[in-house]
């Protein structure tokens, strides 16, 4: 059998599935009338699982692993690196520092595109975020250490 990519991604999809679903096993689950703190992190683990084995099981005329161009490596690595900053970021500094720096540096950094055009975009689309998320449905954004 040749290993082919969508294998491998089938399988990080089960998998990942799987570890959703022991991390979040002692939450309840609860009813459709009354969903319980588990139902959607087990749905989509389940959906993931599905999906996931769907994919590594249709996996037949896509290319082998070994025919899979490498040159996109360090473009993803950055993004994940970027990503896993923000993520540190987050409850340290807040939505309102953190956002706009993780959608500059994407823009900027990963994308090359223009300082002051990525600058206005970042910080245009964390004040609509804000607005939409913290102002007009109320929930709960991380504040951080920046603000008081």
């Amino acid at each position: 059998m040749n290993l082919r990519a969508d294998h491998i991604a089938g399988g990080f999809f089960v998998a990942f599935g799987l570890l959703i679903f022991i991390l979040g096993f002692d939450l309840p689950f609860g009813r459709i009338s009354t969903p319980g703190a588990g139902m959607l992190p087990k749905l989509m683990a389940g959906m993931m699982i599905a999906f996931g084995a769907i994919i590594a099981f249709a996996s037949t005329d896509r290319e082998t692993l070994a025919d899979l161009p490498w040159g996109d490596f360090g473009h993803a690595a950055l993004v994940i690196v970027i990503a896993a900053l923000a993520t540190f970021l987050y409850s340290r500094i807040g939505f309102l520092a953190t956002m706009p720096l993780l959608i500059f540096a994407l823009l900027a950094i990963v994308e090359r595109r223009n300082l002051i055009v990525s600058a206005a975009f970042a910080v245009s689309l964390t004040l609509f975020a804000y607005w939409l998320f913290a102002i007009m449905l109320k929930a709960p954004l991380e504040r951080g250490t920046l603000w008081p």
